[in-house]
């Protein structure tokens, strides 16, 4: 019969609908959310990336200010930007877009972001957040993975979750939100890496299998229980094609429920951006909750 297809396309259109009224909000009582963007360098992928997030902004009413600077701009002039819209009061998140050139020092920049507007939810103070369960913002794809499952009526608590990936964008922060006690959490979690021997014991175990190691095909169907929920996280380019890191068509075999790439953690990943962007101008205007 197959894999039942969880659609992140659809899911994200409902939860930037659900934001539509918080700007509309904000912007009639003068607080209108604005997001910059530090695109440094001409990457094509952070290209298309920052694309989007600009018309996800556009679509939604939020500010999208685009600063696009040179591969040789000096680390200086990067944190000096930076300092430049934590100051700006019309600037309510801040985005660099990685990666950054190999002279800058992307840990550097991503720190000097002020915590109130690290919409990505990586700088250190906010992903201690997280890790005491107290979080200003949550990082945004780990978010989205968190809330493809909610919304799916997927059965998080009490379940095996492992997670393809230790990355701080997505494995280490996503397993810190599935055992905090709360909704869509209080999971038993598993991290596997490229130092894990035999994966597959810990990956056939899983209830809910994360692949976020960003290599292409490298979740096969013997690796995934009978039943199990797939999540793919990953996005590869191979001969011209946007590939995950499940080997969609075997594993969708086998497995209950699967994400497709594209169009399953992707989109959630700019729709968790937009809603990080709007709490942190709801947090400016004292209307957080």
């Amino acid at each position: 019969m197959g894999a039942q297809i969880i659609d992140g396309k659809k899911i994200s259109a409902e939860i930037r609908e659900e934001l539509r009224p918080r700007v509309e909000k904000l912007t009639v009582q003068g607080n209108k959310p604005g997001l910059a963007v530090v695109l440094v360098g001409s990457d094509p992928a952070s290209q298309v990336y920052v694309r989007n997030k600009e018309r996800a902004c556009e679509k939604l009413g939020i500010l999208s200010v685009k600063h696009a600077l040179p591969e040789e701009t000096s680390q200086e002039e990067i944190l000096n930007l930076v300092e430049n819209l934590n100051r700006d009061s019309s600037i309510h998140g801040i985005l660099v877009q990685l990666p950054l050139p190999s002279h800058v020092n992307e840990k550097e920049v991503l720190y000097a972001i002020s915590p109130e507007k690290d919409v990505d939810g990586f700088h250190p103070q906010n992903l201690g957040r997280l890790v005491i369960g107290d979080p200003l913002y949550l990082p945004c794809t780990p978010w989205g993975v968190q809330e493809l499952l909610l919304r799916s009526d997927v059965e998080v608590e009490g379940k095996n979750v492992v997670i393809f990936g230790r990355s701080n964008i997505v494995g280490k922060p996503l397993s810190m939100m599935l055992i905090q006690k709360a909704k869509g959490a209080n999971a038993t979690v598993t991290i596997c890496h490229t130092r894990t021997r035999e994966p597959k014991f810990f990956t056939r175990s899983a209830d809910i299998l994360i692949a976020a190691a960003g290599s292409p095909s490298l979740v096969t169907a013997d690796m995934v229980k009978e039943g199990a929920v797939v999540i793919d996280v990953g996005i590869n380019k191979v001969n011209d094609r946007l590939v995950g890191d499940v080997d969609f068509a075997e594993v969708s075999k086998v497995a209950s429920r699967i994400t497709p790439v594209p169009g399953g953690a992707g989109p959630m990943t700019i729709a968790m951006l937009m809603s990080n962007t709007v709490k942190a101008a709801e947090y400016r205007a004292g209307s957080a909750e």
